[in-house]
């Protein structure tokens, strides 16, 4: 099996590599790679303690980010190297104040694995939610360096808990530790005989609720706004567009913030064309007070906005429902307002608690998503799901305590 995956490996970056000259986003991850580990080998500084912290993408990175933000508090001579493997998630926060250095993560091969290990010696390292590398997993036990997971979860019908999945199986055993979401992820490894996990929750929601508490006035979505009705849509795909603006031609009297999940110029035209009366956030600083205040929809065309935006609706949709499965819905509920998304929701526990709250609904059709809109534009109906949203947000915080707690203990942290 270890064959196939070192194959798997192998395919993946030559497609990459292959495809790049004609797709952005390989070229940002191919180009990204070269020449990466002469690069860190020469720039992290010899001679100091790190703390390894890797994400899979901007949104793992944010999940994870509160753990990094209390360990900077804390111990603010701790050193932090970051990694990431996709693009979207480097590109955004290459330059975080909360890292030391943030680079790839180099593909997953012995030789990757044991040069960027040497290279960069952790003390320990910290992977969130998902992406198990057998390579790296592997160096890392063999060095004996810890290797936790936080804000794991797991599901019965992953390759881990298969008849054929030993091979799997053998990646996890790596771990040092898991801080799992919930009490079933804790149940699923004991059966396939790993003990050393924990029930933690989900570190999301302590980023979550500093949100509120952080919020920085926006005059330009003020002035946007003004006292309006808002629907703000988050994180969007073609399929949320189109439903969305069937939706606002029936609500003549709400505006919309519309914040796309990819903000590439293909992209960003395709949405002017079907909400051909938008302003572009880039651009709105070119219309006079009175054209913004009566424009009804606003393009969001720059990135790390979103969280924020939140503040100024009365209701959410979150966005990839109806095709790669929801985005972060707890941005939104911590604002204290309803949240509303597709039918793709089954693989995140947070959605389904909403929905069972009755301050998340799914939807499956522009009918469905419309008989929601009207009701929920009754305040006796849209107050008290969005209270429920933010108490939910509220009263499941507390992964990163746990987690600080057992670097303290395990004198991980010094």
């Amino acid at each position: 099996m270890r064959f196939f995956y070192r194959l798997g490996i192998f395919l993946y970056g030559a497609l990459l590599r292959l495809i790049a000259p004609f797709h952005p986003k390989a070229k940002l991850w191919v180009d990204g790679r070269r020449g990466l580990l002469e690069t860190i080998e020469q720039t992290v500084e010899q001679g100091k303690e790190y703390i390894w912290f890797h994400y899979a993408s901007l949104g793992e990175f944010e999940q994870g980010r509160a753990v990094m933000e209390q360990i900077k508090l804390r111990y603010p001579h701790e050193k932090i190297i970051v990694t990431f493997f996709s693009p979207s998630g480097y590109e955004i926060r290459k330059n975080t104040a909360l890292a030391d250095y943030v680079f790839y993560l180099p593909e997953d091969t012995a030789n990757n694995a044991k040069r960027f290990i040497q290279a960069i010696r952790p003390k320990f390292a910290v992977f969130t939610k998902y992406e198990y590398w057998y390579f790296y997993f592997s160096e890392l036990k063999k060095q004996q360096i810890r290797l936790l997971m936080i804000s794991a979860i797991f599901r019965e019908d992953q390759l881990f808990f298969k008849p054929y999945g030993g091979f799997y199986r053998s990646i996890l055993k790596n771990v040092s530790y898991f801080f799992a979401q919930n009490i079933e992820s804790v149940h699923l490894l004991k059966w396939i005989g790993i003990i050393h996990a924990g029930l933690a929750g989900d570190t999301r929601f302590d980023r979550a609720i500093e949100l509120p508490k952080q919020h920085q006035p926006n005059t330009i979505i003020s002035n946007f706004v003004h006292e309006q009705s808002t629907l703000v849509a988050g994180s969007t795909w073609p399929a949320d567009e189109e439903l969305l603006a069937k939706l606002l031609e029936n609500h003549s009297d709400w505006k919309l913030i519309l914040a796309p999940h990819e903000i590439h110029s293909e992209h960003i035209q395709q949405i002017l064309h079907v909400f051909p009366q938008a302003i572009k956030y880039s651009e709105i600083e070119k219309y006079s007070t009175s054209v913004i205040q009566e424009t009804r929809v606003l393009l969001i065309d720059s990135i790390g906005l979103l969280s924020s935006l939140y503040y100024y609706g009365k209701i959410a949709y979150i966005g990839g429902g109806f095709g790669v499965g929801i985005h972060n819905t707890l941005e939104a509920a911590t604002y204290g307002i309803p949240v509303i998304f597709g039918s793709n929701y089954e693989k995140f526990q947070e959605a389904k608690d909403l929905i069972e709250l009755g301050a998340g609904f799914s939807i499956n059709s522009f009918a469905e998503l419309d008989e929601l809109f009207k009701t929920l534009q009754q305040e006796g109906k849209r107050v008290p799901a969005g209270t429920t949203a933010k108490n939910y947000v509220q009263q499941r915080s507390g992964a990163t305590q746990i987690i600080l707690k057992y670097l303290q203990t395990e004198k991980l942290l010094s």
